[in-house]
């Protein structure tokens, strides 16, 4: 999990208007082709009501159409759903889980981490790593689509950021554009996870949506939207944020206010507030 300045295949479900549109678009390529693949994913749709539960799943509040959820979890019914996955940083404690040598370690050999959230930075530097990266990441990908989820959220593409110039965003490009192919190859939309200075590659890099964290915080919704339009899905955590963004997205943009932990509904931290 991060924070930008401070986480065979299944067709998914078509969601509203959008299942139109998908049906128009593929009608112009080649069945099984990379561009017919692209054009099943549908994103998010615009404008709707977001929640945000990847740190523990609950009932949905009246008016969310989109919820992003951890790729463990299962996806709520009858919504769009976005599918959670760490996908640049092992979780923490799991280091174990991954092949020693993907592992982005320094000079003196030792696993070089996110200090905010204590998780393992993984070595994309190779194209031989980022394959063998991408072909475990890829099962939850997969996975996600087995379980019914229209979209998938690759978190911690700005991990380069944290190397300590180990990594540099050719090598965070490079990899997420594996990602891409997966879930285009599966029938999923694929969103930008903040990374903000890389949204003017998102075609490029076979990105569909971006999902922000504290664009009113530090005014980059802009920013985000120059390049998606109107699929970006908003994401603040101080009452700051939300009424920066809420001032000059509100008509255009889904934006929500959760606590930085991301708590379900019912605990003591929990924190959710709309426009």
């Amino acid at each position: 999990m991060s924070r930008t300045h401070a986480r065979t295949q299944k067709k998914p479900m078509l969601v509203g208007i959008g299942a139109a549109a998908v049906l128009a678009a593929t009608a112009a390529f080649v069945p099984g082709s990379a561009e017919a693949e692209a054009a099943a994913a549908v994103p998010p749709p615009a404008h709707a009501g977001f929640d945000y539960q990847i740190g523990g799943v609950y009932t949905p509040p009246t008016g969310v159409n989109v919820v992003s959820r951890d790729h463990e979890a299962s996806p709520a019914a009858g919504l769009y759903n976005i599918c959670y996955v760490n996908a640049f940083q092992a979780q923490r404690g799991a280091e174990d889980e991954w092949d020693d040598d993907l592992l982005l370690r320094d000079a003196g050999g030792n696993v070089v981490y996110d200090a905010d959230w204590r998780e393992a930075l993984l070595d994309t530097r190779t194209a031989d790593k980022r394959e063998r990266i991408a072909d475990k990441v890829g099962t939850w990908i997969d996975s996600c689509g087995d379980k019914g989820f229209q979209a998938v959220e690759p978190d911690n593409y700005d991990s380069y950021t944290r190397s300590k110039n180990l990594l540099d965003a050719a090598d965070a490009q490079a990899f997420i554009k594996l990602l891409a192919e997966r879930a285009h190859a599966g029938g999923l939309a694929i969103g930008q996870k903040n990374t903000v200075e890389l949204a003017g590659n998102r075609v490029a890099n076979g990105l569909d949506f971006a999902i922000a964290e504290e664009c009113g915080e530090w005014e980059e919704c802009g920013d985000y939207t120059a390049e998606f339009g109107d699929n970006v899905i908003v994401i603040e955590y101080t009452a700051e944020g939300l009424s920066t963004a809420c001032a000059e997205f509100s008509d255009m943009l889904s934006i929500v206010r959760r606590d930085l932990d991301v708590s379900p509904e019912g605990s003591s931290g929990y924190v959710r507030e709309t426009c």
